[in-house]
């Protein structure tokens, strides 16, 4: 009997891709580590779906000082320009695994074909985060793995609040309570509180990261011990 396909959803902040410039260090790294991973195994598929990080936040803040009435909409499709960049270079850094164009809409998706989808930004009103909960219902995949600059979840912000502490795991309930219900472009959350919402309804859980630990990832994409915050179903 054939084997059914093993799909696994990463949601790859910006913030990682290009800090303040590609960082090609680390997108090695990663090509290394997630070909490796396909490659043990035939069955293995994965999406990077692909924020816009610091470069969508830039041309966001340029936007705003130089429009003389700026919209959210705008700001929006500005930032969706980004994650959509952003995933032209990973889909040409795993091209052998890549042969589908970019993503740019996850509810239009006929076939997986190859190993591997980059996807980016579709439409106003939400985050990357929220089509990589899209895209992990299509393909019933019940964990989105969010791989940030952060090792987990605070209870408030640890830049501003000394007394904030980690958390390893979360209801959906208990995340939405922290961080609302209500997109901003260019917010900074660790899910996108929209993205939250449907990940709750769906019953698909998330797992939050520091990307940078490709170790940790793998760890992640086995199912074994790993470092991060996970927030699920109640």
């Amino acid at each position: 009997m054939k084997e059914s396909l093993d799909v696994r959803v990463i949601s790859l902040g910006g913030s990682i891709i290009a800090p303040d410039h590609v960082d090609r260090e680390f997108l090695g790294g990663l090509y290394a580590a997630l070909s490796a991973y396909l490659e043990e195994k035939a069955t293995r598929r994965l999406i990077l779906v692909c924020g816009g990080g610091t470069l969508a936040r830039r041309y966001q803040e340029a936007y705003r000082r130089l429009a003389p009435d700026p919209r959210e909409d705008d700001q929006d499709w500005i930032g969706i320009a980004a994650t959509r960049l952003n995933a032209e270079l990973l889909k040409r850094i795993f091209a052998r695994y890549c042969p589908s164009p970019v993503v740019t809409d996850p509810t239009d998706i006929a076939v997986f074909a190859g190993r591997l989808l980059a996807a980016g930004g579709w439409k106003p009103g939400f985050s990357t985060d929220y089509d990589a909960v899209v895209l992990a219902d299509r393909f019933s995949s019940d964990t989105v793995i969010n791989l940030s600059n952060i090792a987990k979840v605070y209870t408030d912000d640890p830049r501003k609040n000394a007394n904030a502490t980690a958390v390893d795991r979360l209801s959906w309930s208990e995340y939405r309570s922290m961080v609302g219900g209500r997109w901003v472009p260019g917010a900074n959350a660790p899910f996108d509180p929209v993205a939250a919402g449907l990940a709750a309804e769906k019953k698909i859980a998330v797992i939050v990261a520091d990307g940078r630990e490709l170790a940790n990832l793998r760890e992640i994409l086995l199912g074994r011990s790993f470092v991060g915050t996970v927030i699920g179903p109640e």
